[in-house]
């Protein structure tokens, strides 16, 4: 069974599956679903639509260098097959997946790092402006400096019925 790559979103195509596209010069253009193909016919560029593999990468959301992707590289020559060896591919295929998983979770925690202190400072900022919906009453009754200042406002008079137009 092989499965494609979608040329606009990176993401695999499984058998059965996508739209192949066909350029005059004989490019072929695999995509998963419809909405890669219209993107594509839009003549859109993958790496600067943000729900692509290419932006991610491009913008430093995703790993972009790392050994473990070597693995998953297309390789076209044929392989004599034999039992021990796809024994231990097997069992190195495992060691690999959790590998990159461990890699990716670090990619994110790093990439993530700067983002608490960002939400601590703006936690605290809104905490400064409202103060006063946070402090006890008894506390501002004591203290009306931590109040808004009070306003007067006048309010008109409703009308009387006799201004009302009748049917």
């Amino acid at each position: 069974m092989r499965l494609e790559k979608c040329w606009f979103c990176s993401s695999t195509v499984y058998p059965g599956h996508g739209i192949q596209f066909v350029r005059n010069d004989a490019k072929i253009f695999r995509f998963c679903r419809s909405k890669c193909h219209k993107n594509f016919k839009m003549k859109r560029n993958p790496r600067k639509v943000k729900w692509t593999k290419a932006y991610r990468r491009l913008h430093g959301k995703d790993m972009t260098q790392d050994a473990t992707f070597e693995f998953e590289r297309k390789r076209n020559r044929p392989e004599r097959y034999d039992r021990n060896v796809t024994e231990n591919t097997l069992k190195a295929i495992k060691k690999i997946d959790k590998v990159r998983v461990d890699r990716e979770a670090r990619h994110h925690a790093k990439r993530m790092k700067g983002k608490k202190a960002q939400l601590h400072r703006e936690a605290a900022k809104e905490l400064e402006q409202s103060i006063h919906m946070v402090k006890a009453p008894s506390v501002l009754q004591k203290e009306p400096s931590l109040t808004l200042p009070k306003t007067k406002v006048k309010v008109s008079q409703p009308q009387t019925e006799d201004n009302r137009m009748e049917e």
